[in-house]
């Protein structure tokens, strides 16, 4: 099967399901601690019970939602000490992401990261929280991609599943989604010079400014 009739192939009812469920999360409606109506939700969806099911073992396995006997499962809730580990480990891994994708940087790497900042940029304008979580992902891990990293760029995206129910917070903020703009923007500017160091610095000021916005909401 070609990668275009992949992306045509109708999602499995697991597949919708778990896109739902993401969707859900990521743009606020069910936040951290909420619990998760599996009635309720498989009559909202249309589907069995198994299909949902299937779906929340995935989110269990990456961290998105918890399970707890005689109570069910729930959004995962963070503690300020698992949020500052979580982009702690990020930082780590990200540098050396970073520094490899530099070295290796064409310029059809650079369009896709470009490409992808304008839907970062339109959705920011919109006001858009899903698209702009999804167009951001897609800026972080196409440059991280790059790294020809599989395994690393894997633990990444583990350590991004794990606070998907935050972004949400962050991005409501007209504030930080200008600021997540021009930090992009900066990023971009050290990308295009292959500044590898430079890189480095801005995503660093990148996740600084998010764990500062994110502490006070954990803590309260």
């Amino acid at each position: 099967m070609s990668p275009d009739e992949a992306r045509r192939r109708p999602p499995t009812a697991q597949q919708f399901v778990l896109g739902e469920l993401r969707r859900a999360i990521t743009t606020g409606r069910l936040r951290p601690g909420a619990p998760i109506r599996q009635d309720a939700l498989a009559e909202e969806l249309q589907v069995s019970r198994v299909p949902l099911r299937e779906a929340l073992k995935t989110l269990e396995g990456e961290g998105l939602v918890t399970y707890q006997a005689h109570k069910g499962y729930c959004v995962a809730v963070l503690s300020l000490d698992d949020l500052r580990e979580v982009y702690r480990i990020r930082q780590l891994l990200e540098e050396e992401a970073v520094r490899a994708a530099v070295a290796r940087l064409t310029d059809a790497d650079l369009a896709r990261i470009e490409a992808a900042q304008h839907d970062v940029e339109h959705a920011a304008a919109a006001g858009d929280v899903l698209a702009m979580a999804t167009a951001n992902r897609t800026f972080h891990m196409t440059l991280f991609d790059c790294a020809a990293m599989p395994r690393l760029a894997r633990l990444i995206r583990t350590l991004w599943d794990t606070t998907d129910a935050y972004r949400s917070m962050y991005y409501g903020a007209a504030g930080n989604r200008e600021r997540v703009v021009e930090e992009h923007r900066a990023t971009l500017d050290a990308l295009r010079r292959r500044a590898a160091d430079e890189a480095v610095r801005t995503l660093d000021v990148h996740r600084e400014h998010a764990v500062t916005e994110l502490e006070p909401l954990l803590d309260a």
